[in-house]
């Protein structure tokens, strides 16, 4: 139980930097760890005209690779139907919507716009 505790907390913790680091290049976040039915999407946003989805990955080093790696297949057809439920529970229309990964390795940031 108190792993998961530490794990919930690292999660935040590197959440709130992932949207800190997107604020100041000029994302407006709308939602951070949206839940529904159908899934969870660690940060949704306003980049311009776009509406962003996106998902944060960190890794302490890189013994296990890039974290944006992990963010396999099966896990961006979970954010995309989170994100399909999202714009329809929240009636938007037609937004144009980007998918987004926020890879933090250590101490870099990286911003992989329209990752999939």
């Amino acid at each position: 139980m108190k792993e998961d505790q530490n794990k919930r907390r690292l999660g935040k913790h590197y959440e709130t930097l992932a949207a800190d680091y997107l604020q100041s290049r000029g994302v407006r976040i709308l939602e951070r760890n949206y839940h529904d039915r159908t899934g969870e999407i660690d940060l949704i946003g306003r980049d311009g005209d776009f509406l962003i989805f996106v998902e944060v990955k960190y890794r302490k080093d890189s013994r296990l690779g890039d974290p944006a790696e992990a963010v396999t297949a099966a896990k961006q057809h979970h954010i995309y139907r989170t994100a399909q439920y999202y714009l329809y529970s929240h009636r938007y229309g037609d937004i144009p919507c980007r998918f987004d990964v926020v890879s933090i390795l250590g101490d870099r940031i990286c911003w992989i716009q329209d990752a999939f």
